[in-house]
């Protein structure tokens, strides 16, 4: 069965219905940047699914129902969208994770999707290297970390949830491995190809995408959930966390609630992951 969240043509009345008045209106609108990178299933850039990620067909809505800004999509790093978004220029993220640190200084949205939490990741040659640390089919990730057995890759400035931050934050700088660049995840993978990184983080939609844009077989890949963490990761729309910000998260809260009312375009329609089966329990969306 296809997923709901892949129907090319959920989102085509909405759009219809608004973007003539914003594209008449955009011009001497104020300039609101979207802050986007390539992050499957949120946003696919590459590839035969490219443009039919979750956040690729929410954003034409968002921007068809918000004449009251000029839109300009953006594509930086992770790294580099975190410093738009405490920066001078109104810019939002349409794919943040929430914690209390950011919270301080990015304003969000009511959560829109969820994904499946990040997890960790290993060769399947590799397996018997984390063996001591895995629990019933779980990592867990500051005991692995305290070994200094392994290095672990994570991505710049991103956050893998409150729960999994926390326990990075504790553990020894020396088994991390940070990556900056614009294809972070992809160059992290490569790494572990070539046998000079044994463990990474990500989603595992993600990381499979990511496996197969570099000609990597996710076959020999496997995932494993982390150790106390939720089983579902929400995520907002974070803007910078001024007047103005404040305003198009109060624009973009208005958007999501009108779509709650359709049941094709709900965001907990978005909770549904491609490979859950359909009679799984859709859980509530945390509260930021």
């Amino acid at each position: 069965m296809t997923s709901r969240w892949t129907r090319s043509g959920m989102w085509a009345g909405l759009i219809t219905s608004a973007l003539l008045f914003w594209a008449s209106d955009s011009l001497a609108a104020e300039k609101l940047i979207w802050l986007v990178r390539d992050l499957p299933p949120l946003t696919m850039h590459d590839g035969p699914q490219k443009g039919r990620g979750i956040i690729d067909q929410l954003l034409p809505v968002l921007m068809a129902n918000m004449p009251q800004y000029q839109h300009v999509i953006m594509r930086v790093n992770r790294a580099r969208s975190m410093q738009m978004l405490e920066g001078s220029q109104l810019s939002c993220d349409p794919m943040l994770v929430w914690n209390p640190d950011r919270a301080l200084r990015i304003a969000y949205s009511s959560p829109i999707i969820g994904l499946h939490s990040n997890g960790l990741v290993i060769r399947r040659q590799d397996q018997p290297l984390i063996a001591p640390f895995v629990h019933d089919e779980s990592v867990d990730l500051l005991a692995m970390l305290n070994s200094q057995s392994v290095k672990l890759g994570i991505v710049a400035k991103r956050s893998y949830g409150t729960w999994i931050d926390d326990q990075l934050s504790h553990g020894p700088a020396s088994q991390f491995f940070i990556h900056y660049g614009n294809d972070a995840l992809g160059s992290l993978l490569q790494m572990q190809q070539a046998g000079r990184l044994q463990t990474l983080l990500g989603y595992w939609p993600e990381i499979q995408a990511k496996a197969k844009q570099h000609g990597l077989s996710s076959t020999a890949l496997v995932f494993y959930p982390i150790q106390g963490a939720p089983p579902y990761q929400p995520i907002y729309v974070g803007c910078s966390k001024t007047p103005e910000g404040q305003h198009v998260i109060a624009s973009i809260n208005t958007v999501l609630g009108n779509l709650a009312h359709e049941p094709q375009t709900s965001p907990e329609t978005f909770w549904i992951d491609p490979s859950q089966k359909a009679e799984d329990p859709v859980p509530d969306a945390p509260a930021p």
